[in-house]
């Protein structure tokens, strides 16, 4: 019985064409879905200073809102400025964001939602 080497050959090749088209695809949505996450937590970080420093540097809510929009526009984030919520009482400060990334996988699209909250409250 002869069995021919070209067909088992043909078989590594398809496995390999597979992988290669899984990985892609992998890098291609870590690709699209990374970077929201990368610009979520820098918008959370600043918020945190924000809100560390704004009784400190005796800024008002409107001053700290006017500071975490710009922040969203340099960062580039899909937010309105109504989505910014700023409360200021009695040396308490809280910051609230919420927003939505769209996300188009050519295949499937979706919005990834963002609830940030940030305040300088102890407990």
């Amino acid at each position: 019985m002869w069995v021919s080497s070209r067909s088992q050959r043909g078989g590594s090749k398809i496995n390999l064409l597979m992988t290669l088209c899984l990985i892609g695809g992998m890098v291609f949505v870590a690709l699209k879905i990374f970077p929201p996450y990368v610009t979520n937590y820098q918008l959370q970080d600043m918020m945190q200073s924000e809100v560390r420093f704004a009784v400190t540097n005796r800024k008002t809510a409107d001053d700290v809102q006017a500071d975490v929009w710009r922040k969203i526009q340099e960062l580039g984030i899909p937010a309105k400025q109504d989505a910014i919520t700023v409360t200021s009482d009695q040396g308490l400060v809280g910051i609230t964001v919420n927003y939505s990334v769209p996300i188009d996988l050519i295949v499937y699209q979706y919005n990834m939602q963002f609830h940030l909250h940030s305040d300088n409250h102890l407990f």
